[in-house]
């Protein structure tokens, strides 16, 4: 019998693959970034050994503890960091992520850029969005996307890659992704990070070419240690 992640996985996987048939997209235009926070390594093996190599964290540090050897292990791993980056945390980032899906002020630009520059390596950005304007969240507001990555271009020489959003919980997602998506087609940029376990199908049929599913994968979290990162 199959392991419980990996058939939870595989129903992912499947799922995915009918939303993008019913969108008239293909399956391979659509990730799936497997998040792992707060999982451990004997969490994620199943779906490791599976061939699974996108995975996303949410804080450095405990991407730090764990990574580093599954990616000596497992060639090919692809890791996203989907949580708040704090400058003090870039250079770690920098040398750990191969993607940082979180940018989102200029203070941050400019360190990454720096640190880019010192490392010699270029993880792919992207810009998150606060599409529901809300004040405890992470994000650019929409109209303020425009600027940001012109003056990032223009003082620090940083490319984006695409956009990323999280939805207020209590809305309709649907709306929230057609606007990073049409935000996305205005800036000329073809990454979409959106869509969670909840609402996956839905940024598939609204144009996501990343989607960062969690719970649905591996179940509930344990409960998180306290920890800066």
């Amino acid at each position: 019998m199959s392991h419980p992640v990996l058939s939870a996985y595989r129903s992912v996987r499947a799922d995915m693959a009918e939303a993008c048939r019913r969108a008239g997209r293909d399956p391979g235009d659509v990730a799936l970034v497997a998040v792992t926070k707060t999982h451990d390594a004997d969490a994620i093996l199943p779906v490791l050994e599976e061939g699974h190599r996108i995975y996303g964290e949410n804080r450095v540090q405990e991407a730090k503890g764990k990574w580093p050897a599954l990616k000596e292990r497992f060639p090919g791993i692809e890791l996203h960091l989907i949580g708040p980056l704090q400058t003090n945390k870039v250079a770690e980032a920098v040398a750990l992520f191969d993607v940082i899906q979180t940018v989102d002020r200029p203070r941050l630009a400019a360190a990454l850029a720096k640190e880019m520059a010192r490392q010699k390596k270029s993880p792919k950005l992207l810009v998150q969005v606060n599409t529901g304007l809300e004040a405890q969240k992470a994000g650019l507001a929409p109209d303020q996307v425009a600027g940001f990555i012109a003056a990032s271009a223009r003082e620090h020489g940083l490319t984006f890659a695409g956009l990323m959003c999280i939805p207020p919980v209590d809305e309709d997602p649907a709306p929230h992704f057609r606007m990073l998506a049409n935000l996305a087609r205005a800036n000329g940029l073809a990454g979409l990070s959106m869509g969670m376990s909840s609402d996956y199908a839905v940024a598939i049929a609204e144009g996501a070419t990343a989607v960062r599913v969690g719970s649905a994968i591996f179940g509930a979290r344990p409960p998180l240690a306290p920890a800066h990162g």
